[in-house]
């Protein structure tokens, strides 16, 4: 049987990497709870990690935009 009839259109190769990917997806089983958890779990580290480590410093400081805004200006031109 020959393989290169010409009814049979040759793939390239991101769409094969694509096809072997969506398929290995299609036929998990427990792989999908998995991923599911691991989802989850960064999901919720990204929001720990916001609220422990990124807090909006400028609302807590300073009451409105224009004070917001003068302290970004001071602090990117130099601290004096």
């Amino acid at each position: 049987m020959n393989n290169n009839s010409p009814t049979k259109e040759k793939k390239s190769l991101p769409a094969r990497i694509a096809d072997l990917y969506i398929d290995g997806f299609r036929q998990m089983t427990v792989g999908r709870s998995l991923w599911a958890l691991i989802i989850i779990k960064v999901l919720v580290l990204f929001g720990v990690f916001k609220l422990l480590f990124f807090p909006d410093v400028l609302k807590s400081r300073y009451d409105n935009d224009a004070d917001r805004a003068q302290a970004v200006r001071h602090e990117l031109v130099g601290r004096e």
